[in-house]
């Protein structure tokens, strides 16, 4: 068998399939575009949805429509049957991020043709012995009323050369593919492969290790055979059309046909860990520790790099904080045993950027904003890390435990896996609950399952009533670009899943329907006498939805559509401004800014754009001034409707990463040496409709992500009028001839001055208490004497100050324990201080203040010397320190 690169690979792969008549695709990105269902692109057929749902038939591309297609698709898988993310980089065949090659029939070809030419590309044509080969098939579910798969297992005799005994049953958990709870499902055929040395295979059996969790025997290939709809009841009903969907893990073949036994011995991944290595001075090969860590770091920037390009930055919820725990867990493993202190990860983009640029070019594109936002994260999370250590030394202060809730907050908050946690725990003699700490952990592996599940719509529960002479949902003519009221055609109406609401389907419609982040339109419907409001519009597939509370006139076949012009006029005005500010952004800030996300509505604008850091006020006010210039030049709108692909990107228009684009675009300029971009919004006619811009807000997204809010037209008017109405209020306030700015600064001065008295009183007052607590002070063992007490209307820092002056003033043989209560706010503060005598003894501040905080409700700790703690039942302060003589001798070592 001949060695091929990874490169020529995936290139065969993708030329086999066009020779059958395949439309090659492009890969979807990671980040789902319009599937909120979905956490991450988990499979190839992601972006074909739509015609295993039934709702299109065919896919389009290059002005054909095609029922055949094949891909190599980027995804992104941190739960699942196989793959924990926990577990990544420990075996040698999963991964975060994988490259699936796929096909795909739309009711065309079935299981002949996808058996045959699996078996003529992984044998005839790439030289695979097909004595190492195993098929697995259905072997029925009685449940489900299901027999065995008689009809893959005839074609696998037919149509390949397989031994026959290679051809094993498997039931529905193995070998019977469903897209949710409902929809399309189907049995499946699965090729596992052998590696194992001919020794090995003479002495145990290859069948009975397919689908055992194998290494050496796994799943190269999965042929999907879609043929059934599974219904809300359970049932399944046979589809109209049968289709394909295939899926063949890119690493694993490649080392396959490389002859590794590792994924990650392939060049897919050689040069990575060998950079990898040369970071941490190691050698790959020599130490399973770090073999893992370099593996584990290997994959997993590349799921971080492409979760980034693709709209998924770090955050903390949904697939940002998924891509956070990604790299942190690998930041992690740098840290801990690699010995990494320093950011590196972003080191590691620019050369899967250049690997991956012919393939994924999105990458290679974005490299300076993916390296950067990656770099801000590790820089963030490093910091954090070693708070975590800051955090584990107070939590093991004086404890002999800890607990499964502190072990799960260093892991989830500062990035601590359990086995340092327990290192660090063993090392200073105390243990860890780490049966608590797995229950935890469970629970959020459990919400990660269910947040990334693929809930399928329910097809078919809701039926159309189509009008005469109509029995499909063809697609919608916009015609709101030119006006505002349109004469329509009643095509279809049905009940929508809430009560009380319902979808009208229109021939033509001049209503927006919600989408590229502008909201959608809304109006009336007018059939004849009766009028229906319309509060919702949204459009699939050219197919515009138009959701009322009440349903059409029976009979009713035509009517007029209007929107609400005054609501349209304002949406429009801040959809232009977006793009006014988002080009004047390009040239203030840089290139490297890029739209990461906007929404439009009538009272403002939202736009989110890559960068790396706080947009000052100078270069707000800035860009606000420049871009009220545009304003006022007017500029009058080119919208251009169907211009070649390439020859908008020939021109620069901007587009957006991840954006899937027809072979036609809409172009809509303002001055093509200013502004042209790919959009689907509404517009105004000329940049002066705007009538006036005004930012409202700066603020962080994610790293690397900056978010501005803004508004125009009328709600700028309004913003104006208030801000007037608030100086001339603070004019009058300042008296006549005085400036408002002057006063309010007047003002402030005296307050701090004021505050400063205050404090000062407050600290006289305090240390007359300290000065009678001193005198009062009680020997409560050998010579010790406690101090102790309540400092009324103190706060932390007075409590801090006292303690030092203790300190100062008693050498040895004292300890302090002085506490506050703030009832009207439910908050006590407690301050502990230890002379040095006794911290040799065993009393320590931190774990003394930690005790009595307890009795208050809260917790705390801190040096040896000095601790405070903070608690939320002010009424049990008098009865902690009562108790405090008992919890001290407790400390003290006799």
């Amino acid at each position: 068998m001949q060695h091929k690169s990874s490169a020529e690979i995936r290139q065969e792969f993708l030329d086999f399939f066009a020779a059958k008549e395949h439309a090659i695709t492009a890969s979807a990105p990671v980040v789902p575009q319009d599937d909120p269902t979905l956490l991450f692109t988990n499979a190839g057929m992601n972006q074909f949805k739509p015609i295993f749902l039934g709702e299109q038939q065919t896919y389009a591309q290059d002005g054909r429509h095609w029922s055949r297609a094949a891909n190599t698709q980027k995804c992104i898988r941190v739960s699942g049957k196989h793959n924990d993310l926990e577990e990544v980089g420990i075996d040698t065949y999963h991964h975060t991020l994988f490259e699936m090659l796929g096909n795909w029939s739309f009711g065309d070809y079935f299981k002949k043709e996808a058996i045959s030419w699996a078996w003529e590309l992984l044998v005839e044509q790439w030289g695979l012995d097909s004595g190492r080969l195993y098929a697995t098939v259905f072997g029925g579910d009685e449940q489900d009323g299901l027999p065995v798969d008689e009809e893959a297992i005839a074609l696998w005799k037919e149509v390949t050369s397989i031994k026959p005994e290679h051809i094993l049953r498997f039931g529905k958990k193995d070998n019977f593919w469903e897209m949710g709870d409902t929809g399309p499902c189907g049995p499946c055929s699965e090729i596992h492969v052998d590696l194992r040395s001919d020794e090995e295979r003479a002495k145990v059996d290859g069948a009975t290790l397919v689908n055992a969790d194998d290494p050496r025997v796994m799943e190269i290939w999965n042929l999907v055979f879609i043929q059934f709809n599974r219904q809300a009841d359970g049932s399944l009903h046979k589809l109209p059309a049968q289709h394909v969907d295939t899926g063949m893990g890119f690493e694993r073949i490649c080392a396959v046909l490389q002859g590794k036994k590792s994924n990650y011995d392939s060049d897919v991944f050689q040069p990575l860990i060998q950079e990898i290595a040369g970071l941490a001075e190691k050698t790959y090969g020599e130490n399973e520790k770090t073999d893992i860590a370099i593996r584990v770091i290997a994959d997993h920037i590349r799921a971080v790099s492409f979760g980034v390009a693709d709209g998924a930055s770090p955050s903390n919820d949904g697939r940002g904080y998924v891509i956070r725990r990604i790299l942190r867990r690998a930041v992690r493993y740098g840290w801990d045993v690699l010995e990494l202190r320093e950011p590196f990860m972003h080191k590691l983009v620019p050369g899967i950027g250049k690997v991956f640029e012919h393939v994924f070019p999105e990458l290679q594109a974005q490299l300076a904003y993916v390296t950067s936002v990656i770099k801000a994260e590790e820089d963030s999370f490093l910091k954090t890390l070693g708070q975590g250590i800051s955090l584990f030394e107070q939590l093991a202060e004086g404890s002999e435990l800890i607990s499964g809730e502190q072990a799960f907050k260093l892991h989830d908050t500062y990035g601590f896996p359990i086995d340092l946690t327990r290192l660090m725990a063993r090392e200073r003699g105390i243990s860890v609950d780490v049966a608590g700490f797995d229950r935890l952990m469970q629970q959020q592996k459990e919400r990660a399952r269910s947040a990334g599940r693929f809930q399928a719509e329910a097809a078919g529960v809701q039926h159309w009533t189509f009008s005469k002479g109509y029995d499909e949902l063809p697609p919608t003519l916009f015609t709101g670009y030119d006006e505002f009221v349109s004469e329509c055609k009643l095509i279809a109406w049905r009940p929508t899943a809430e009560e009380g609401s319902f979808q009208i389907v229109l021939n033509r419609t001049p209503f927006y329907a919600e989408s590229g982040g502008q909201i959608a339109d809304t109006g009336v419907l007018r059939f004849g006498d009766t009028s229906i409001q319309v509060f919702d519009v949204r459009k699939k597939d050219d197919v515009y939805f138009h959701f009322t509370r009440t349903a059409p006139p029976e009979g009713a076949t035509a009517c007029v559509a209007e929107i609400d012009a005054g609501l349209r006029t304002e949406i429009q005005k801040n959809h232009t401004a977006t793009h006014l500010v988002h080009a004047i952004l390009r040239q203030e800030l840089g290139n490297h800014v890029a739209q990461k996300g906007s929404l439009v509505s009538a009272d403002k604008l939202r736009f989110d754009f890559s960068h790396f850091e706080a947009v000052t006020q100078e270069q707000l006010d800035t860009i606000e001034e420049q871009v009220n210039k545009k304003i006022q030049e007017n500029i009058p709108l080119t919208d251009e409707r169907e211009v070649p692909i390439e020859e908008a990107r020939s021109r620069g228009a901007m587009m957006l990463f991840g954006e899937k684009y027809g072979d036609f675009v809409r172009v809509v300029t303002f001055d093509p040496a200013f502004s042209a971009e790919l959009c689907g919004g509404t517009h105004v006619k000329a940049t002066g409709e705007i009538g006036y811009f005004r930012f409202v807000s700066e603020s962080s997204v994610a790293s690397g992500i900056r978010r501005i809010e803004a508004v125009t037209g009328l709600q700028a008017d309004a913003l104006l009028r208030t801000e007037k109405q608030t100086l001339a209020g603070l004019k009058k306030a300042a008296g006549a001839g005085k400036d408002p700015l002057d006063f309010v600064d007047e003002l402030l001065l005296e307050r701090k001055n004021l505050l400063k008295e205050l404090k000062e009183l407050k600290m006289e007052l305090a240390g007359a208490g300290l000065e009678q607590l001193l005198n009062k002070g009680e020997v409560i063992s050998e010579n010790v004497t406690l101090i102790k007490g309540i400092i009324e209307g103190s706060d932390m820092n007075q409590l801090k100050q006292l303690g030092y002056e203790v300190l100062n003033r008693r050498a040895s043989a004292t300890v302090c324990l002085l506490g506050t209560a703030d009832k009207e706010n439910g908050k006590v503060f407690i301050m502990a201080c230890v002379t040095d005598d006794l911290i040799q003894k065993g009393l320590k501040a931190g774990a003394l203040v930690g005790a009595v905080a307890k009795l208050v409700g809260g917790g705390g700790g801190g040096q040896p010397n000095l601790a405070t703690a903070g608690g939320k039942k002010p009424e049990k302060l008098q009865e902690a320190l009562d108790k405090a003589t008992d919890i001290i001798n407790s400390f003290i070592q006799k």
